[in-house]
């Protein structure tokens, strides 16, 4: 490991041992040093906002902004914290995060050669790494192995910032030997690898696709032609895997609920497309719903 990666890890996880309290306490200075003194990708939010929501007027779209803002502070803030939670029993106990129809994902499991969750940047992405490990749900706990429980994430342009990341989005997985946090571009190797294990992925599916990948016919999303990752779908249909999608909603601060909803019980029975059209769909719903509850700053339409 670098030095620079060392020192600021260190730096990381000093501030992180702190109480949520705290982190909260310094979302709004974050959130105001982004929105008004950094003017970070004010640009980038407003356009992305007008052309998801043609029918909203100007002022409606700056008051979506300056919640998202808000929203991208705590964000921020949560992620510093979690890093800290090396003992799985200091996030399950903070309640942070809770799944509300763990049923659905065990069933899913129980039946099928294995299941991959398409996850959005709705909510807060980042305290999904071991997801199934910290589950206080006990049937998720004892249904299957920690290195069954794949995370998958798209690469930083910093290798740094990537192991940063990596040993941040990780810190809740028991042991520093966990083999399931994969990178997208090495997702299908490994699914290849590993195809005879019943396992579950959790895979961000509303990214911009790769520059070197094949470009599939588009789907509409929050009224544009939208490109997309068939990584997760082409795998799972492959391999005729239940795929559901995720859902987080913060239902107050210091909690988000995350859901399950089937897509398929039996991915060979659907094309790539078709699913992504149907995840979309459902991430739309919830968009529109809760606005503020999304990544604008993300240039998801190039």
């Amino acid at each position: 490991m670098k030095i620079g990666v060392k020192l600021m890890y260190g730096f990381l996880r000093l501030v992180s041992a702190l109480p949520l309290g705290f982190h909260y306490a310094c979302a709004s200075f974050i959130s105001w040093v982004l929105r008004d003194l950094l003017r970070y990708r004010r640009d980038v939010v407003m356009t992305n906002l007008a052309r998801s929501f043609p029918d909203k007027n100007y002022g409606d779209l700056k008051q979506i902004a300056r919640r998202f803002y808000r929203h991208f502070g705590t964000i921020i803030a949560e992620t510093v914290w979690f890093g800290g939670c090396t003992n799985e029993e200091r996030f399950r106990k903070q309640r942070l995060f809770e799944l509300a129809n763990p049923e659905v994902l065990e069933e899913a499991f129980r039946n099928s050669p294995g299941v991959m969750i398409l996850d959005s940047h709705c909510g807060n992405w980042e305290l999904l790494g071991g997801l199934v490990c910290y589950s206080s749900s006990p049937a998720i706990r004892g249904c299957y192995a920690r290195d069954d429980a794949i995370v998958v994430y798209k690469p930083l342009s910093s290798d740094s910032w990537n192991e940063i990341m990596r040993l941040n989005r990780c810190a809740g997985v028991p042991g520093r030997d966990y083999k399931g946090y994969i990178s997208s571009r090495d997702i299908l190797r490994f699914a290849l690898s590993s195809k005879e294990r019943k396992q579950i992925y959790i895979v961000p599916a509303d990214q911009y696709p790769y520059r070197d990948a094949i470009a599939p016919d588009p789907v509409e999303f929050m009224h544009q032609p939208t490109q997309t990752m068939l990584g997760g779908a082409s795998i799972a249909r492959k391999r005729g895997m239940s795929v559901l999608y995720m859902n987080h909603l913060p239902v107050s601060k210091g909690h988000y609920t995350c859901s399950f909803t089937e897509i398929c019980p039996d991915a060979s029975r659907m094309t790539p497309h078709e699913i992504m059209v149907k995840f979309y769909s459902l991430l739309q719903q919830d968009i529109e719903e809760t606005p503020w509850n999304y990544l604008w700053t993300h240039k998801r339409w190039k």
